[in-house]
């Protein structure tokens, strides 16, 4: 049997890099689910079999935690790994790492199954006979924090709304889900970010946008360093004009050491 653990290697282009030399958020967030990616179809339960099912999985929660990102140039690794594996939904962990060895951070994950024909969540056992649960991995260590639940008041402040376009969709036919991670965190600007770096990342997804929707962004400060964000959907079809809520963030950020 092939190992549980995958280990795929990844290079921070320049044009993958902010203005610090270092890989963007995102494009790590984009490199995780590609390990993902790679993980599952080698192992008989990933997208390309997927497909021909009409069966997808889908990202139901994502927390990334850095103690510093790959620079410019830099080969790394994601390994990616599945943790438990339930009826409707699988934990699955990442790990950043050199080859030098040297640790990056870690990755928490929920993913779901659904069919792409009704859009309803599936049975993972029903796949290969549930062979998920032969690659489930407990003993493998992700030091970070389990995932939680982000706590928002309703009085936070809109801060931006935009709309939503071509490439913002993904092969499921709804918003990306790095475009989400792109968006919240274009909530500050560069200045914001020469003297703060993110520690840690979280975001859940709540329900599905697709292209044209527009999308509202409520900021709530939740602490020192810590800021939670809510974005909210206004869909043509909806011609009341109420809002859907379809995903929650919290961002924690580290003063830039000087």
């Amino acid at each position: 049997m092939i190992d549980k653990v995958g280990r795929y290697e990844f290079l921070a282009e320049p044009f993958h890099c902010d203005f610090s030399q270092h890989l963007f958020m995102g494009h790590l967030g984009n490199h995780m689910l590609n390990a993902a990616d790679f993980h599952s179809n080698d192992r008989g339960f990933g997208m390309k079999y997927l497909l021909t099912i009409n069966r997808a999985w889908v990202l139901s929660r994502l927390a990334i935690e850095m103690d510093e990102m790959p620079e410019m140039y830099t080969r790394f690794n994601v390994e990616t790994w599945v943790e438990s594996a339930m009826r409707y939904f699988t934990n699955r962990n990442f790990r950043v790492v050199g080859n030098d060895g040297h640790i990056y951070g870690y990755g928490r994950s929920i993913w779901a199954m659904i069919d792409t024909q009704t859009r309803q969540p599936c049975n993972l056992m029903d796949v290969n006979n549930g062979s998920i649960v032969e690659y489930v991995e407990k003993d493998k260590e992700n030091p970070m924090d389990k995932l939680s639940r982000v706590k928002m008041d309703q009085q936070a402040e809109l801060v931006r709304t935009i709309d939503t376009f071509y490439n913002d969709v993904d092969i499921n036919g709804h918003i990306n889900s790095v475009k989400y991670i792109e968006h919240v965190l274009d909530l500050w600007d560069i200045n914001w970010y020469k003297e703060h770096q993110i520690r840690r990342f979280d975001i859940a997804y709540v329900a599905e946008c697709h292209q044209g929707d527009r999308l509202s962004f409520y900021r709530e400060q939740t602490g020192e360093h810590e800021y939670c964000v809510r974005i909210c959907r206004h869909s043509p079809a909806e011609e009341s004009g109420e809002q859907t809520e379809v995903v929650r963030s919290k961002v924690t950020f580290l003063p830039v050491s000087k």
